[in-house]
């Protein structure tokens, strides 16, 4: 095999290919270690894919667990030395004795108190792999013992999953086709929406399929329109015009745009008479002329009321409203506004813009809420999707007591481990959080995904065990009491989907190096568990890694006939390590709410009125103070704070050079994004000269929840009054002499707030607190 250097195209295609979030590679390994990572031929966008190969190549490599770990207090005093969690050192053990530790543990607490004290719903972006999949094998664990908590919605998507159903029937409904979105479209409005950083990563794998179907978009050089706190990268592509609103007030904009295009004759009144439910009362809301008790505030929402709360000048509202309604116009919306306080309303108020601008359901116009993510618009290939190992078996041990407490929402947890037995309003329900004895977490990193993680710290020393399934040493694995070591992607073997949303093929993950250390894979280290728990057979329905492979390789073929699809022979496609499913044909025509648009009475939504509800008698009929009937509009908290001159809302969106945390602790990565070894705090240039600040000086970031010292950075894509602060560096607490402590890497959710987005989807808030930026002073 040539060297590194004299590699050449065709020697890299004789390389072997693996999968990750970021792309599918060949990998050179040499002497049983990685080497180097080359974008695969197949690959639709192989610059981007390469920006982050040389960071992934490291992955076995740095900051690894490399043996069984236990907490030395624990390995000692058990759950009695559970205040130490976080602070105490780690003590290596065998296999054996972390298996019988943990299944002990587990045994003990299911025995005692009961499924109802088992948080099992591990979540996070764990490595690819249907058969390796950290989440899915610790849930069905856990199911197999008697179940666990169940929880709904995710950090991603909770406020606009949770408020669509009501208005649109569906929680992620399917946008229209690329092909069709390249043909007719007119105009695009980026709504919190960064297709260009958040498409370059997959939940499964990738070929960056929607990162080239967007650069076709730019490449029309269509009018477009950038509305965020931060000029996007996707918006400089497409050139658009930036409309730098002040976080938190999306909603504020949305509800004068509506009122304009009211007031000044540009609704589609037809297209709200036959497909809309609640329309009038919008019109009649926007003026401020809906009474209280049919859910009105009284507030005439005129642009120069919106002016005030977004910073957008009154009168490049009433242009943005003429220019969306000359022209169609197709509304990109992205999932940050939802992170956010009331984040519902933004999404709600969107979704009204579009109905009153007419565009649902035309080619080039509407709104998409998911084609910035995995692909999403790519049309449907004709495969089926690929299966993998049940998450929910059937109990095989009966544990006491035996009743299910009813789902609570995910980001609940802090809430959960601090006031066990609360009753919370939850969608429409009562919800009764519950008393957690147990934590199993695998394939995920709630140190880097919960708000406020100081209070995450707090309430993580409630719980009598936790048992951490991880990769790499991260907050949530130096907060636990047992870690068990996990394979990299590239030390197991496996089988992941290409393309999420379009489900584009399959790929082959084949084992490239040994585990690093002593290291098991996911799936090994779950049947190890299952084994010390008397549950060896039923884990695995006596197969080995290899034998779940071909059989959801087999299952996948069976599936495959039905739409009149021959797969390969499995070792024909393990050999192959690619294989790409035909397009559906009628799918490259797809756009969304057609059929409904063009006939509601035969294409009824799933909504009560089989409309697209403008306001929802069954959220107003929940009487939440926070979620009313229809898209409304609420300050954003501790606004008032924002009269100090070094106060700033924060913002904090994905990184270019992360997946959330992960590469978060490889050195090309960290120099890719840090400066002086911290996650820069980005501010306006105005700002710093204010506050007589430089690019590079250490400052401190705090508020009440916690404090970051860091460096600062110039930029003219933030804008003034706002500090950026890109999520996903690892929490790095150093606790001082008074019990307060301060990270030192840049861990944005130290700062972020724990409020539900509304008692409607009490999802999880990213942006919108208040933070206050001093120059560093060492020693005070």
């Amino acid at each position: 095999m040539p060297t590194d250097f004299q590699m050449t195209a065709d020697d890299i295609e004789t390389l072997p290919l693996t999968a990750t979030h970021w792309g599918l590679y060949r990998a050179l390994v040499e002497n049983g270690r990685l080497k180097r990572l080359y974008p695969w031929s197949g690959d639709l966008a192989p610059d981007l894919a390469a920006r982050h190969a040389e960071a992934i190549a490291s992955l076995p490599y740095e900051n690894r667990i490399l043996s069984p770990m236990v907490r030395e207090g624990f390995l000692k005093r058990g759950p009695d030395s559970r205040a130490e969690r976080g602070r105490e050192r780690f003590v290596a053990v065998s296999w054996d004795e972390a298996f019988a530790l943990a299944a002990r543990e587990i045994r003990r607490i299911y025995d005692d108190f009961g499924p109802d004290a088992a948080w099992g719903r591990s979540y996070g972006w764990m490595s690819p792999g249907q058969v390796n999949s950290a989440v899915t094998l610790a849930r069905r664990l856990l199911m197999l013992m008697g179940g666990y908590v169940e929880c709904k919605n995710s950090y991603s998507t909770a406020a606009i999953s949770t408020i669509q159903p009501y208005v649109v029937g569906y929680p992620d409904p399917k946008s229209t086709a690329w092909p069709q979105i390249l043909e007719n479209a007119q105009q695009v409005v980026l709504l919190g929406a960064d297709p260009l950083v958040t498409n370059d990563i997959d939940w499964s794998t990738t070929r960056h399929s929607g990162i080239a179907a967007f650069r076709g978009l730019a490449a029309k050089g269509l009018p477009a329109f950038d509305i965020n706190p931060i000029r996007t990268i996707s918006g400089q592509a497409l050139n658009a015009r930036w409309v730098p609103v002040h976080p938190g007030t999306d909603t504020a904009l949305l509800l004068a745009l509506i009122r304009t295009l009211f007031d000044e004759g540009l609704a589609d009144i037809d297209f709200l008479e036959r497909a809309t439910t609640g329309w009038r009362e919008l019109r009649a809301h926007v003026f401020g002329r809906l009474p209280e008790s049919a859910g009105g505030d009284g507030i005439d929402k005129t642009p120069e009321w919106a002016a005030e709360r977004t910073g957008i000048d009154p009168e490049t509202i009433r242009t943005l409203t003429r220019q969306f309604a000359r022209k169609e116009t197709l509304i990109l919306l992205g999932w940050g506004p939802q992170r956010a306080r009331f984040g519902e309303m933004p999404t709600w108020a969107a979704w009204a813009l579009a109905a009153v601008l007419g565009s649902i359901g035309r080619p080039g116009g509407g709104i998409l809420t998911n084609l910035h993510y995995s692909s999403g618009g790519l049309p449907d290939s004709n495969g089926p999707r690929l299966g993998g190992i049940s998450a929910r078996p059937d109990p095989v041990r009966s544990s006491k007591p035996k009743r299910l407490l009813e789902p609570v929402p995910v980001a609940s947890i802090t809430e959960a481990l601090l006031h066990p037995g609360k009753t919370i309003d939850f969608n429409g329900r009562k919800a009764t959080l519950p008393d957690i004895r147990l934590i199993l977490w695998a394939g995920g990193n709630p140190f880097a995904h919960q708000p406020q993680t100081t209070r995450l710290r707090e309430a993580w020393r409630k719980p009598e065990a936790v048992i951490c399934v991880e990769t790499h040493w991260t907050g949530t694995a130096r907060h636990a009491d047992i870690v068990l070591p996990a394979a990299t992607t590239f030390e197991r073997s496996d089988i992941t989907t290409i393309g999420t949303y379009p489900n584009e093929g399959i790929a082959y993950m084949p084992k490239l190096i040994d585990p690093v250390g002593e290291a098991k894979s996911d799936f090994e280290i779950f049947r190890g568990l299952a084994a010390a728990l008397g549950m060896e057979a039923e884990m695995t329905e006596g197969l080995d890694e290899t034998g779940w492979i071909e059989r959801v390789y087999d299952d996948l073929g069976r599936r495959a006939r039905f739409r009149s699809l021959t797969l390969p022979p499995f070792e024909t496609f393990r050999r192959a390590g690619v294989l790409l499913f035909p397009e559906a044909p009628a799918e490259r025509n797809y756009v969304a709410f057609a059929d409904f648009r063009r006939d509601p009475s035969a294409y009824p939504l799933m909504t009560p009125s089989g409309r697209i509800e403008l306001k929802s008698t069954r959220v107003a009929a929940y009487h939440y103070d926070d979620c009313p009937g229809l898209p409304s509009w609420f300050e954003p908290p501790e606004r008032e704070a924002l009269a100090k001159p070094n106060a700033f809302t924060l913002v904090t969106p994905k990184s270019r050079d992360r997946l959330h945390s992960q590469l978060g602790g490889t050195a090309r990565a960290r120099a890719a994004a840090e400066i002086n070894g911290t996650e820069p705090v980005l501010l306006n240039p105005a700002d710093m000269k204010r506050l007589g600040l430089r690019t590079g000086d250490a400052v401190l970031v705090y508020n009440k929840r916690g404090r970051i010292r860091t460096h600062v950075q110039a930029s003219a894509d933030v804008r003034t009054g706002v500090a950026v602060i890109r999520h996903g560096a690892w929490f790095d607490p150093e606790e001082k002499t008074n019990g307060t402590l301060l990270d030192r890497r840049g861990c944005a959710n130290t700062l972020t707030l724990d409020l539900p987005t509304s008692k409607l989807a009490r999802g999880n808030i990213a942006h919108g607190g208040i933070v206050f930026v001093d120059k560093w002073a060492a020693g005070k």
